[in-house]
């Protein structure tokens, strides 16, 4: 994983092999809401749309969890790499706010 501090921001640039596995779920999460529609459409049983809903929101936490833990990964390696833990601590910081909002 490469990754630049600026303006500071922590910008990760994932390779392929970093990359694919989360297009891959979010290809599945596309799948899942496509279901969903379906199940709207033909007016299937609440509990069954709520599930799928449900399957739905867990997958896209997990998708940003993912996310969130290359980040971190990639501030924890600038920061003791570059020596800037403050500025590093204060932008982790804030994406974690981000995604504890989900």
């Amino acid at each position: 994983m490469d990754y630049e501090f600026r303006e500071g921001k922590l910008f990760v640039s994932r390779s392929p092999e970093e990359r694919d596995p989360l297009l891959k779920r979010l290809r599945r999460i596309e799948g899942q809401v496509r279901g969903l529609i379906q199940m709207l459409e033909a007016d299937r049983y609440c509990l069954d749309e709520i599930q799928q809903a449900n399957a739905v929101t867990a997958a896209m936490r997990e998708v940003a969890l993912l996310i969130l833990t290359s980040h971190l990964d990639a501030g924890v390696d600038f920061a003791v790499k570059s020596g800037k833990t403050e500025d590093v601590i204060k932008e982790v910081t804030t994406v974690l706010r981000a995604a504890l909002k989900l």
